[in-house]
C-alpha cells in the first residue's frame, strides 16, 4: 500500500520515510498540508500519516478537507502530534483523524498503527469487491436469486458447527465462519463465461453441454486470481478462489474440476459442496420438483464419503433443523417476490 507523510520539517519526514520504508513500504513525502491535499486528490492514497503543525495546511485541516471531499474510497488519517490531553484529541477526532501517535514516535508503534488500518481499509476493499463479483454472478444465472443468501447461510451453520470440534478449532474461527459466509456467493461467478444457449437453457444438458458448463469452475477460479493480483491486499480472494476452483469436487476423487480427493480439497470447498447440493435438491428447477429436507438429506447421507466429506456430513446432521429453517424463510420470500412480480405485471396488462 502507497503510504503518504505529510511534514514541513524536512528532518522528520527523512526519518518518517526511512522508518517505513524498512518495513517495506512505498512512501511519498510532501512538505506542507496544501501539497498533501493535493496529493489526496491524485486519488493514488488512501492511508496519510500528517503531523499536525503544518504551514498552508494544519493537519487538523488537513483531516477536514479530506472528508470534505468526495472520494471513491475512505482515506484513513493518522496524526502526529507533540500535543497531549483531553482536548487534543478531542480536536483531532471531531477533524476526522482516525488515530494519533505522539512526536518523538517508535517506528514499531506506528507500524502497528498503520496497519491497523490497512484492515480497517482492506475489509471496505472486501464489502464492495464481494458485492460487486455476487451481483455479476446474478445477472448472469437465472436460478441464483435467493440461492446465493441460502447458500451463505447454510455454509455458516457448518462453520460454527465445525469451530465447535477439536478436530477443526486451529482451523476454523470466527474469522472463518465470517469470510466463509462472505465468499461463498461467489461459488459459481465463473458462469458469467458460459455461453447463454447453455447456461439458460429451459432443461436438462446433454453430455457435451454438460462438459462446457463444467468449466465455470476454473473460469471462475481464473477470474479471482486476476482480482487478487489487482487487489493483493485482499486476503480473502484466496479463499473466494479456493471455493470456485473445489466446490465441485468429490471426496473420493470422482469430482471435477482436478480430481482432487479427501483433504487435498480445500475445507472451504468442501463446506460449499454439501451446501450448494442441498439447496440444489430443496429448490425448484424447469426440470425437477424441488426435494423435501428428507429426501434431500437421504441423498446426502448416501454420499457421505464418496461426494461429502464425512466431518461435513456429520455437521449438516447435527444441524439439520437450521436447514430446514433457513430453505423455509427464503421460500416464503422468493414466494412473495414472484406474487408481487405477477401482481405487478397484471396492472400493467390491465387496459
Amino acid at each position: 500500500m502507497k503510504i503518504l507523510i505529510a511534514d514541513d520539517d524536512d528532518v522528520a519526514l527523512e526519518i518518517l520515510e526511512h522508518a517505513l520504508a524498512q518495513f517495506g513500504y512505498e512512501v511519498t513525502v510532501a512538505h506542507d498540508g496544501r501539497e498533501a491535499l493535493d496529493l489526496v486528490r491524485s486519488g493514488q492514497f488512501r492511508l496519510v500519516v500528517s503531523d499536525w503543525e503544518m504551514p498552508k495546511l494544519t493537519g487538523v485541516e488537513l483531516c477536514q478537507e479530506i472528508r470534505r471531499r468526495s472520494a471513491s474510497g475512505y482515506v484513513y488519517v493518522i496524526l502526529l502530534t507533540s500535543r497531549h490531553g483531553t482536548q487534543s484529541v478531542v480536536d483531532g477526532m471531531n477533524s476526522g483523524a482516525d488515530d494519533f501517535v505522539n512526536k518523538p514516535f517508535q517506528p514499531q508503534e506506528l507500524v502497528v498503527r498503520i496497519r491497523a488500518g490497512e484492515r480497517i481499509l482492506a475489509m471496505e476493499s472486501r464489502e464492495l469487491i464481494i458485492f460487486s463479483m455476487a451481483k455479476l454472478a446474478e445477472s448472469r444465472d437465472p436460478e441464483t436469486g435467493a440461492h446465493l443468501e441460502r447458500m451463505r447461510e447454510y455454509c455458516r451453520v457448518i462453520a460454527e458447527h465445525l469451530s465447535r470440534q477439536a478436530k477443526f478449532r486451529e482451523l476454523v474461527d470466527g474469522d472463518y465462519v465470517q469470510l466463509i459466509y462472505m465468499t461463498s456467493p461467489l461459488h459459481d461467478i465463473g458462469k458469467v463465461g458460459i455461453p447463454d444457449q447453455i447456461l439458460l437453457k429451459a432443461g436438462r444438458l446433454s453430455g457435451e453441454e454438460f462438459e462446457i458448463m463444467k468449466r465455470h469452475a476454473e473460469i471462475g477460479a481464473r477470474t479471482l486470481d486476476a482480482a487478487a493480483a489487482a487487489h493483493p491486499e485482499a486476503k480473502f480472494l484466496c479463499m473466494a478462489r479456493e471455493i470456485a476452483r473445489c466446490h465441485h469436487e468429490k471426496f473420493d476423487g470422482s469430482g471435477y474440476p482436478n480430481g482432487l480427493a479427501g483433504v487435498d480439497i480445500p475445507l472451504c470447498g468442501r463446506i460449499v459442496a454439501l451446501a450448494d447440493v442441498y439447496d440444489a435438491l430443496t429448490t425448484k428447477r424447469v426440470y425437477k420438483p424441488a426435494f423435501s429436507h428428507e429426501e434431500a438429506a437421504a441423498i446426502i447421507r448416501e454420499g457421505r464419503g464418496r461426494h461429502f466429506d464425512p466431518d461435513i456430513v456429520d455437521a449438516f446432521e447435527a444441524n439439520e433443523e437450521q436447514f430446514v429453517a433457513i430453505c423455509e424463510k427464503f421460500g416464503q420470500r422468493e414466494e412473495q417476490e414472484a406474487e408481487a412480480i405477477a401482481q405487478r405485471q397484471a396492472e400493467v396488462a390491465l387496459p
